[in-house]
This record gives C-alpha cells, structure tokens and sequence, in this order.
C-alpha cells in the first residue's frame, strides 16, 4: 500500500518509527516532513499529505502532531478525506470498519510508540464492514455531504 505520512516537531520522532515499520512490512511511503524538532506549522506537512490522499496519488495518509486533532482538522477540510484520531486500537478497528477512514492521526505527546504501531497495526489491517447496511448508509451520508460541499 502506498502511505502518505506528515507530522509537525512534535511527532517527528514517533513518524520516524512507524515509517521504519511500514517499510518494513512491504508499504510505500511517501514522507511529506517534518524531519526534524525544529518548531514548525503542522499545515506545512499534513496539508500537502492530505491532498496526496485526496486526489488519490497515496491510498492512505498517517499524521502525527502532540496530540492528533490538529492533523484530523487539516485533512478534513479536503474532499474525500475521512481522518479519525485514534489513541488505541480499539478506536483504529472502529474507525475502520465502521466509518472507512482514510486517515489515522496519532498523538506524539499522548501516546507511546509501542502503542502506535499497535494501531497502526490495527488500522491498516482491519476492513470496512460495507457489507453491513447500517455501517454503509451512514458512511454514505458522509460521502454526499462531503461532495455537496466540494468546492471548485
């Protein structure tokens, strides 16, 4: 799978780890920065990540910031992208299966690396139930309020 990857100085290192492991497990990774701690604007690297995934040039993006909501607001604003922040595995699995996100935002500040490959892990190999009608009309109605808001 090809995997978008972006973070600010606050996830560098904890990227530099999953990346390691992604390549590892066959991905290809396509590194958007930061590469280092020095202090920097998260937009800088999450927004050019998010358009990778939007316009389908990476099939999946994973950010790291200190704590993960600021990567899911950036790439939320861009269409077809459905980023959660997960900070366990749990919430990876049903972030998967039930809303089909494309986006995994991870706190570096709030969780350890140990636990971010666990729902790295967890995300990567878990599927979208679209099979289940529930899961797949909500989904749905996300899909067309995103396109309705789509702009030119």
């Amino acid at each position: 799978m090809k995997i978008g990857m972006a973070c600010d100085h606050a996830g560098v290192e904890l990227k530099e780890e999953i990346k390691t492991y992604l390549q590892n497990e066959g991905h290809e990774v396509i590194d958007f920065g930061t590469n280092d701690n020095e202090s920097c604007d998260l937009s800088d690297h999450v927004y050019p990540a998010s358009v990778a995934v939007s316009e389908g040039q990476v099939e999946r993006g994973i950010f790291v910031d200190g704590v993960g909501y600021g990567s899911a607001m950036i790439a939320n604003k861009l269409p077809g992208i459905f980023a959660a922040v997960c900070q366990d595995p749990f919430c990876a699995s049903l972030a998967r299966s039930h809303s089909n996100t494309n986006v995994l935002c991870l706190g570096g500040k709030i969780i350890g690396s140990a636990l971010a490959l666990e729902i790295v892990k967890t995300w990567l190999s878990t599927s979208y139930l679209s099979e289940e009608k529930k899961y797949a009309t909500r989904v749905q109605k996300v899909v067309e309020i995103d396109q309705r808001h789509v702009r030119a």
